[in-house]
């Protein structure tokens, strides 16, 4: 398993799927401009998160606290980690929203983006 050192929150995205390689960009062009100590890791990296490429690629994993999260969690983690979004953390955290936003989540996105995934690894896709 990884270390990362104190304080540093890790990203491992899927560069290979447009809307998560756009988000994370801007997440990382914002950590860049403002200094935060937060590293991108691509799938490539899987297995130093303890995770197939298949499982990383199914949702988002962030490293923080020596906790890798998944998911909305992850989401939450990296927004908190990062001052112009602490605010989204903050709102899906509500007991209202975070039951609402996970499934929203792991339900409806992660699934459609998976899939987009697993066809764009088909050969001649």
């Amino acid at each position: 398993m990884m270390r990362s050192p104190p304080g540093e929150t890790r990203v491992l995205y899927n560069e290979t799927c447009p809307v998560c390689r756009f988000e994370i960009d801007a997440y990382r062009r914002r950590a860049i401009a403002d200094g935060l100590p937060i590293r991108f890791d691509a799938l490539d990296s899987a297995a130093d998160w303890g995770l197939t490429p298949d499982q990383a690629a199914r949702q988002l994993h962030v490293w923080q606290d020596g906790r890798v999260l998944a998911g909305l969690e992850a989401f939450r983690a990296l927004w908190s980690a990062m001052p112009r979004w602490r605010w989204l953390a903050h709102v899906t955290g509500w007991p209202v929203v975070r039951p609402l936003a996970t499934a929203l989540y792991n339900r409806v996105a992660a699934p459609i983006l998976y899939r987009a995934h697993l066809r764009r690894q088909r050969p001649g896709a």
